[in-house]
């Protein structure tokens, strides 16, 4: 394994012979990941992007995108746009990237299920900021502020996540 890899342990992420502490899925690891399931899907995954809010932090990296005003993630498996960066207004099922706390302050976008979507196979896998130490979250991977931030500005994109 080469070290800038992100690898997912028990001990927690595995980055540059560093090891953080994360959260996974209520739903647990799975390999046969499918929408609403609340697991982290299993397998060799790439970072093809980095969003953050400009409005709170400062940009974590020279490639990340700022997250505006109604900048929306559909979750929607009947939504052409499924898995999809969207613009509200959108009349499908859809998650808001500008929210009230701070999970998605700086967002990691793995390729799970990205560019082309199978519907229902499970949507927006992101590396982003946890609710309280070791917290579930509903399939994505969660850190603690500083360590993501420190990930971020590490890593590149095609940086390749290992979760086995």
């Amino acid at each position: 394994m080469r070290a800038d890899n992100l690898v997912l342990s028990p001990r927690g992420m595995r980055f540059l012979r560093l090891y953080f502490p994360c959260s996974v899925g209520r739903g647990g690891l799975r390999s046969d990941k499918r929408e609403g399931d609340g697991a982290t899907p299993r397998g060799t995954h790439r970072i093809t992007g980095c969003l953050y809010r400009p409005d709170r932090v400062a940009r974590p990296c020279g490639w990340a995108e700022p997250i505006l005003p109604g900048d929306l993630w559909s979750d929607d498996p009947g939504d052409a746009d499924y898995n999809q960066l969207v613009r509200a207004p959108c009349p499908h099922s859809h998650e808001s990237l500008r929210r009230a706390d701070p999970l998605y302050d700086i967002v990691l976008i793995t390729d799970w299920n990205w560019p082309v979507s199978t519907p229902g196979r499970g949507s927006a896998i992101f590396l982003h900021q946890w609710r309280k130490p070791h917290h579930p979250t509903e399939g994505c991977i969660a850190f603690r502020r500083d360590h993501l931030a420190w990930i971020c500005a590490r890593i590149s994109p095609g940086t390749r996540l290992i979760v086995p």
